[in-house]
């Protein structure tokens, strides 16, 4: 039986990409966190379908996550890093021959799609950010927890009861199939090394600067769950005080997986926002 988690490849950044590509319409990148075992399909499976039927989706599996080559951290200079995040997603809308795209990005996806469209303002239309990093915050327990997972199945569990303000929706059968996930050939190899302790210096590198966010002329949904364990409603808040042309939505009764567990209500309100915006809406920025 063929894995859904494998799609398409295109080798950019030096590295080969796995990475969906459905639908037709106006491109919308979708880029996924950074939880164990994580895949651009498990963070996407539910809203991808329906995104589909309005947008061309792309959902790369970003370096060290997934499907996609890893690093080889033995050679020099070698290390994941937002420089080499940004090449890659920029590189596989080259690749793909995309020149402006729509962005969503989940949690360490939010801080990577913030960190793309400020280099690179061109060539996004209009930005989503979901339970976003990308502002400075002090580390959770719960993102340290999640950053710090060492590979069981009893841990995988209760990095699942962070996640979800709803723990029925998240149950043992996702548990394992994320947890299998983690203990792929060099899975948990490069997660360890991504985010080693101590971890607030990750979430300080992640950050962009003030004024770059303040500069940001995009139409940007920001969208957060109340209830979230591991990236603080805080930092949407910075992100709707900072992005002049941002509009916030928060979910109760939700945590970090707005898109798992409010699916159906995250697809609408995305799929508004940009519905709103016409295909021949100018560019922000000009290159």
């Amino acid at each position: 039986m063929s894995n859904p988690e494998i799609a398409r490849s295109a080798v950019v950044a030096g590295l080969r990409t796995n990475y969906h590509d459905v639908g037709a319409g106006h491109p919308l990148m979708l880029i996924h966190g950074s939880g164990p075992g994580v895949s651009a399909w498990a963070n996407w499976r539910l809203v991808m379908p329906a995104l589909a039927r309005q947008a061309r989706v792309i959902a790369p599996d970003m370096a060290g996550f997934g499907f996609t080559d890893r690093l080889d951290l033995s050679q020099p200079g070698a290390r994941y890093d937002m420089d080499l995040w940004v090449e890659q997603a920029v590189g596989l809308l080259d690749a793909l021959g995309i020149e402006q795209t729509d962005l969503v990005g989940n949690s360490f996806g939010g801080a990577l799609s913030l960190a793309l469209t400020i280099r690179h303002p061109h060539r996004v239309r209009r930005l989503v950010l979901m339970g976003s990093v990308g502002v400075p915050f002090p580390i959770t327990p719960g993102l340290d927890a999640v950053w710090g997972y060492e590979a069981s199945f009893e841990n995988m569990r209760k990095i699942m009861d962070v996640f979800a303000w709803d723990r029925t929706l998240v149950n043992d059968e996702l548990a394992q199939l994320r947890y299998e996930a983690s203990i792929r050939p060099g899975f948990q190899e490069s997660f360890s090394a991504m985010f080693p302790a101590p971890r607030q210096r990750w979430v300080d590198a992640m950050a962009s600067p003030e004024a770059a966010i303040r500069a940001l002329p995009h139409q940007t949904l920001i969208v957060h769950g109340r209830d979230d364990q591991v990236i603080p409603l805080s930092t949407s808040l910075t992100l709707s005080q900072w992005i002049a042309r941002s509009q916030l939505h928060v979910f109760g009764q939700c945590g970090h997986w707005t898109q798992i567990e409010h699916t159906a209500r995250f697809v609408r309100l995305v799929g508004d926002f940009l519905a709103e915006a016409r295909d021949d809406e100018p560019s922000p920025l000009q290159p």
